[in-house]
């Protein structure tokens, strides 16, 4: 999802001249943070593909590339990507309200999965695969291949994370270049310290490969256990555009592509090094746009804000509460203030460290909506969401949905994690 056409003040660089450094954080000021009026919402929804009616079997390669190719051939609105582990991504176009948004995914998906249905195959809503670890990658491109020789350096938690992970992303408008409950620097900080709130709510990811993790959002462990910049938000309590040039270019550089061949995977060369030596050659303006798409902050500027930190949902329609309950919260004037309050004193638990390593998001990860703190701004968000959803014209149908949600699970202080654990026949 990207928002509309916000380009003014963007500098239109040669893209055949190398970038300098000033070039470098022009750019990045000016297109992460397109401000204007919140009006579109957007949603990208990873799945993982299993068999059916036992997904506990694996799914071959080859029988989740030939099913891929089926879906490709169907038409949908949405954008359609496959990740390394053969999971799908709906990426929904900007929407100018909530409900074109949900509408737009549901019609889409019930096209996936009438295509998929014939060969045996479903999709599943869990955080991670809580049967396979690790799954086969399926894609062999250059990028992948960089990336997993990149992340495997620290561990493991890069493949897993490449293969085995699904997620619910959350995409809203900067929003305004004014002070205020919309205001881009307010929705911000919002992001950071409410993402916790939605990590714990919506924790749906206990086992992987058969075995309790111990974490409520194992999904959000993995990415916390990815290398020490790569996953990270940039340090809190600077401006938005300035911390965020700062953390791109400071951040180390996971591949230069070649056009023939295989890419390079530098070690230890952040992009303002590279910016400076212009060693092994000159970085292109290209090359920090790609750059940016091998960072992944729990909330990534793009113009709008990508909120990546919520579990994949279960249930066909599972995924439409997360959606609802955070745009409301963020478009919704009065639940966008309401919100602000409610987490603001978390800030004190988070500490000076960033998410998703500070004590604040690792509770999340960990406890899930038991963390009284969590859950106290939980109660209290959710039913300012609640509140808000007619007024940005949520359907009665979408209400009740959180609403059931909020009653089965927020009030309860429990999370789609807690079924898992309690039902165990996923460890069978």
């Amino acid at each position: 999802m990207s928002p509309g056409d916000r380009t003014a003040g963007v500098p239109q660089l040669p893209q055949d001249q190398p970038l300098t450094e000033d070039d470098a954080e022009d750019l990045l000021r000016c297109i992460c943070f397109k401000t204007g009026p919140p009006r579109t919402v957007g949603a990208e929804l990873e799945w993982l593909i299993h068999g059916r009616p036992l997904p506990q079997h694996p799914v071959p390669g080859p029988r989740l590339t030939a099913a891929v190719r089926a879906v490709r051939d169907r038409p949908l609105v949405s954008a359609l990507t496959v990740e390394p582990g053969g999971q799908l991504e709906l990426s929904s176009p900007p929407a100018a309200s909530l409900m074109e948004c949900l509408d737009l995914l549901s019609a889409d998906l019930a096209v996936v999965r009438d295509t998929l249905r014939p060969l045996g195959l479903a999709l599943d809503g869990h955080g991670v695969d809580p049967w396979h670890s690790p799954r086969e990658r399926i894609l062999r491109e250059p990028r992948y291949d960089a990336m997993e020789a990149a992340l495997a350096r620290t561990g493991p938690s890069g493949r897993a994370m490449m293969c085995d992970s699904a997620s619910v992303q959350v995409c809203l408008d900067a929003g305004h270049e004014e002070p205020g409950p919309l205001g881009h620097h307010r929705r911000w900080q919002l992001a950071h310290l409410l993402g916790a709130v939605l990590v714990a709510a919506f924790a749906n990811s206990p086992v992987y490969g058969r075995r309790r993790t111990g974490w409520r959002s194992t999904r959000q462990a993995l990415w916390a256990g990815l290398d020490p910049v790569r996953s990270l938000a940039p340090s809190p309590g600077r401006e938005p555009r300035a911390a965020w040039a700062a953390h791109v270019l400071d951040a180390p550089v996971m591949c230069i592509r070649a056009e023939d061949g295989p890419w390079t995977v530098p070690e230890g060369l952040t992009f303002r090094q590279w910016l400076r030596t212009g060693r092994p050659r000159p970085p292109l303006p290209d090359d920090l746009t790609y750059h940016m798409t091998t960072l992944f902050p729990p909330v990534r500027p793009r113009g709008h804000l990508e909120l990546r930190m919520i579990d994949a949902q279960p249930g066909p329609d599972g995924w439409r509460v997360p959606v609802a309950v955070t745009t409301a919260l963020f478009d919704d004037p009065a639940a966008a203030e309401t919100a602000h309050r409610a987490v603001k004193p978390l800030a004190e638990l988070a500490g000076p460290q960033p998410a998703p390593r500070n004590p604040l998001w690792l509770s999340a990860a960990r406890h899930g909506l038991s963390d009284p703190e969590l859950h106290a701004a939980a109660l209290v968000c959710f039913e300012a969401a609640l509140d808000a959803l007619p007024r940005i014209g949520a359907t009665p149908e979408v209400v009740d949905a959180v609403a059931e949600y909020h009653d089965r699970y927020v009030l309860r202080g429990r999370c789609p994690a807690d079924d898992v654990l309690d039902a165990k026949e996923v460890l069978s």
